[in-house]
């Protein structure tokens, strides 16, 4: 922060445009130092110049005690003060003087932008939040505003505890982002979820999460999307839904993989439970002693129960096919699917779907679109997941399918 903030305040044109010389013979008398403080004023520059910054501030200071100054004596002591002081890495000293300069009117108007940026640091520093706030919204006002006075807005509101002025600001700011097609960072992306977090407003940290997955889609942050899913304590069926999604995002444990491919085996597909079990010990998501035995014996009876399923689905699809309702179609979708064999379940699915009948539409509606995404059709799938309707739980997964689609 602290190199940033010198940065910000000595380049861009420097603090010191003019030199003393100059100050002295400028022919406008309003833009030339008094001939009383010109002495201390000339010693200040010059100890600058030398980076004798101590004195610089004591000569300067000594200037500030003679009688009969001007106010553009005023200012230039002021910026000599600023500058020194900031030199010696003392910002809370250098603000009131760099403020004064600012809020003189003399200032150059090409110093202004960096020296009210510069400002707004300072006063971040030193957690001087309302300062700190009203000099960044200056110069987002001015339109001379960088990512770091965003920021410096949003944290001080968060930091001096007005949650709610921090998740509007943050929420305004992510909306502008987006409809101009720039991803929120990262960074304004949580601290707008710890805002919303200390408002106790779900739906605002839901969202937020759904954003970050959907810039930033790390693991943790797919988990923490699922967390109320997988502990919804939904029924076996809905559970697996669940967890078909948890292992695309890897927001798995070893003990939720296991009980994954019980639950596909239970639903008739020991494909899916081997892929479970595999996918499992790929991502080495299984290390307890206890839950490695159980996983070899399951894989190996999903293993032993898939070769005879999967040797039979040309002829279940065959049959089904057949049939003038569609749930068979379905179901030999979803063996298909388990199987990795996404333009054949799309097939099988979609011919179920048209025939009607079915006993969950909702369901396979999104298993639908779950094997057009992994058959690399996105806007077939976006579409099939759309059409999820009559089921709070596969809705909200519909929509997250369609998420991780994006």
């Amino acid at each position: 922060m602290a190199k940033r903030v010198s940065r910000l305040l000595v380049c861009a044109g420097g603090l010191l445009a003019l030199t003393l010389s100059h100050w002295a013979a400028a022919a406008d008398s309003k833009q030339a130092v008094s001939k009383g403080v010109a002495k201390q004023l000339q010693a200040a520059q010059k100890a600058s110049q030398e980076k004798k910054y101590s004195e610089c501030i004591s000569q300067a200071e000594a200037a500030k005690g003679v009688a009969g100054r001007t106010s553009y004596d005023d200012f230039i002591i002021a910026r000599l003060l600023g500058f020194c002081y900031v030199r010696t890495n003392n910002y809370g000293a250098a603000f009131g003087p760099l403020e004064a300069a600012l809020n003189s009117g003399m200032l150059p108007a090409e110093d202004v932008p960096t020296q009210v940026r510069g400002l707004a640091q300072i006063a971040y520093q030193q957690k001087n939040y309302d300062k700190a706030i009203e000099l960044a919204n200056r110069s987002i006002k001015g339109g001379f505003a960088n990512d770091d006075m965003y920021t410096i807005v949003a944290q001080s509101l968060y930091l001096k505890g007005d949650n709610r002025a921090a998740q509007s600001f943050l929420n305004n700011l992510i909306s502008a982002q987006e409809r101009g097609g720039q991803a929120p960072k990262e960074q304004t992306l949580l601290l707008v979820q710890s805002a919303c977090l200390k408002l106790k407003d779900n739906a605002c940290v839901t969202s937020t999460f759904e954003k970050l997955v959907h810039h930033y889609p790390k693991d943790q942050y797919w988990q923490n999307l699922l967390a109320t899913l997988m502990n919804s304590g939904a029924n076996d069926k809905t559970m697996l839904h669940i967890y078909r999604l948890s292992s695309e995002v890897n927001a798995m444990s070893g003990s939720t993989y296991l009980e994954m491919a019980q639950l596909a085996i239970e639903a008739g597909l020991p494909g899916e439970a081997q892929s479970a079990m595999e996918t499992a010990i790929a991502r080495k998501a299984i290390t307890e002693a206890r839950e490695v035995a159980s996983s070899q014996r399951l894989l190996a009876s999903a293993k032993a129960a898939a070769a005879t399923d999967r040797a039979s689905l040309p002829k279940q699809d065959a049959d089904a096919a057949k049939k003038p309702t569609g749930e068979l179609d379905y179901k030999v979708g979803a063996a298909w699917m388990s199987y990795g064999q996404y333009p054949q379940a799309v097939a099988a699915m979609a011919r179920g779907i048209a025939k009607g009948a079915l006993k969950n539409p909702a369901e396979a509606q999104l298993m639908l679109g779950i094997a057009q995404l992994r058959a690399g059709d996105k806007a077939a799938a976006e579409k099939s997941l759309k059409a999820v309707k009559g089921d709070a739980t596969l809705e909200r997964l519909a929509s997250l399918w369609a998420l991780r689609a994006q």
